[in-house]
C-alpha cells in the first residue's frame, strides 16, 4: 500500500514551527509495515487542489495535516469536496460539540467555526475530542485513493491517528498483512562509513534485509529491518563486531541507559564541568527517574570556582593549566568527594573559536571518571567542531566513558 502525507500549513514554511509530523508519521505507519513514500509541505491556500491532482493516480492513502479549521485559508475540506464532486452538508452533531466546547471554556463562538462541522457526503468524521475541527476518512473511489484529512495540531493529530486512523489503516490492510520486525544499534565512538565498510559486505549476503544508518555527533544507529531471522543474524554481526560501542539494542538515548543502569546498581553519579557549562548534568536529569541516582552537579568554569568547590589547588593549576590531566583529575576526585557519589564525570577543554594554543589548540578536552572502586581515569581528546557541537560531543563521550565503566568495560 503507498502512502503520501500532505502537510498544509505557512507557517511551516516560513520556519515559525517545525514540522514533526513527517518523522511521526513515518514512525507509526512502520509498524503496520507501511512506509511513507512522500511527504509535501504546502501553505495554507489553493496548493492542496495542485498536490492532490498530482498525487491521486500514483498513492493509495493520503494522510493531509491541516486547512480544516475557521479561517479563509482553511480549505482542505472544500477542496477534497469538489474534487471529488461530492456535496458539502452540515452535520448538526458536530455543530453542537463546538458549541459546547466554546461554553465550557466561556468563549463565545464565532460563525466562522460554523464551517468546520462541513461534511462531505461520505465522509466518516473522525472525532476530535481535544479541539473544534473533527477529522474526515474519506475512501477510496474510482479516481481517488483513501483520504484522511487531519487537524494540524499535534494536540490534536496524535490522539486521532493513534486511537481512529491506525486501527482504519489496520483494517484496509487486512489480516494477512506481516509488517517486517526492526532493531536498532546504537554505536558510539564509530563512524558511519567505518561501520559500513565493515559490515557492509556481510549485511548483503543475508536474504531479505534492510540496513538503514542514522549519523549524529559522535554517534550512529543502525537500524536492521526485515523477518526476526534476517535481523538476528545481522544483529550478531553487529555485536561481534562491536562489543564495546554498543550503547543500546534500542534507539534509548545515553543517558537513559545510564541512568538504568546506575538503579539496577544502586549507585549515583555526581559532575564537575568547565567547557561544558553543565550540560553534562543536564542531559542526565533530562531522564524520568533521575533523581534517584544524580544528586551533584558543579559548574566550574571559572579557576576560582574549581579551587573553591572542588578542592583544586592553585598552584596546580598554574602549573598546569586548567586544560590538563592534573586538573581533571584534581576536579573528578574533589566532585567524588564534595557529593559523596559513587561516580564523577569531569571534564575541562577549549570550546572556541578563542583561547587555544599550539600545544593545546581549540578542540582539546579533558576528561575524567572517577569511581570509589575502579579509581579515576583521564584522557585527553580532540573534538575539532564548532563551540556548540564541542559541548555535544563531549557530553556524549563523557557519559559513554561512564557507560563503559559501569559496563564492566576497563578505560583506555
Amino acid at each position: 500500500m503507498r502512502v503520501e502525507v500532505v502537510n498544509t500549513g505557512t507557517e511551516l514554511l516560513l520556519g515559525k514551527v517545525i514540522n514533526t509530523h513527517a518523522a511521526y508519521f513515518g514512525n507509526e505507519l512502520f509498524k503496520l509495515g507501511l512506509r511513507v513514500q512522500r511527504q509535501t509541505t504546502i501553505p495554507d491556500g489553493d496548493d492542496i487542489r495542485v498536490v492532490l491532482e498530482e498525487a491521486f493516480p500514483r498513492t493509495d492513502v493520503i494522510l493531509i495535516t491541516g486547512g480544516l479549521g475557521p479561517t479563509h485559508d482553511d480549505i482542505t475540506r472544500e477542496v477534497v469536496a469538489e474534487m471529488l464532486g461530492r456535496e458539502l452538508h452540515l452535520d448538526q452533531s458536530i455543530l453542537n460539540g463546538i458549541r459546547e466546547m466554546f461554553v465550557s471554556r466561556g468563549l463565545k463562538m464565532n460563525p466562522s467555526n460554523n464551517k468546520q462541522a462541513m461534511v462531505p457526503d461520505g465522509a466518516e468524521v473522525l472525532d476530535n475530542p481535544n479541539g473544534t475541527a473533527p477529522g474526515l476518512f474519506v475512501p477510496t473511489t474510482e479516481n481517488s485513493p483513501h483520504l484522511f484529512l487531519l487537524p494540524g495540531p499535534p494536540r490534536e493529530l496524535k490522539p486521532m491517528m493513534e486511537n481512529l486512523v491506525i486501527p482504519k489503516l489496520g483494517d484496509l490492510l487486512g489480516p494477512e498483512n506481516s509488517p517486517d520486525g526492526t532493531r536498532n544499534f546504537r554505536i558510539y565512538g564509530v563512524g558511519e562509513s567505518a561501520i559500513a565498510g565493515r559490515l557492509e559486505a556481510k549485511f548483503n549476503e543475508i536474504d531479505d534485509l534492510e540496513v538503514g544508518y542514522c549519523a549524529r555527533l559522535g554517534e550512529v544507529d543502525v537500524r536492521l529491518i526485515g523477518p526476526e531471522s534476517a535481523i538476528e543474524a545481522a544483529a550478531e554481526l553487529v555485536r561481534v563486531a562491536y562489543p564495546r560501542q554498543i550503547v543500546t539494542e534500542s534507539e534509548d538515548p545515553i543517558e537513559k541507559v545510564i541512568v538504568g543502569m546506575l538503579r539496577e546498581r544502586g549507585e549515583t553519579v555526581a559532575t564537575a564541568e568547565s567547557c561544558t557549562g553543565g550540560q553534562i548534568a543536564s542531559t542526565i536529569t533530562n531522564t524520568d527517574g533521575s533523581s534517584a541516582v544524580f544528586g551533584h552537579g558543579f559548574v566550574t568554569y571559572a579557576n576560582e570556582a574549581k579551587a573553591k568547590w572542588l578542592g583544586v589547588p592553585m598552584e596546580l593549576i598554574e602549573e598546569h593549566g586548567a586544560v590538563s590531566e592534573e586538573v581533571v583529575r584534581a576536579m573528578a576526585a574533589g566532585c567524588l568527594e564534595a557529593s559523596g557519589a559513587d561516580h564523577a564525570i569531569a571534564v575541562s577543554g577549549i570550546a572556541g573559536p578563542g583561547g587555544g594554543t599550539d600545544e593545546k589548540p581549540v578542540g582539546t578536552v579533558q576528561i575524567a571518571i572517577a569511581s570509589r572502586e575502579g579509581g579515576i581515569f583521564a584522557k585527553r581528546y580532540y573534538q575539532p567542531v564548532d563551540r556548540l557541537s564541542f559541548k555535544t560531543r563531549v557530553t556524549r563521550l563523557a557519559l559513554d566513558l561512564l557507560r563503559q565503566r559501569l559496563a564492566g568495560f576497563e578505560l583506555k
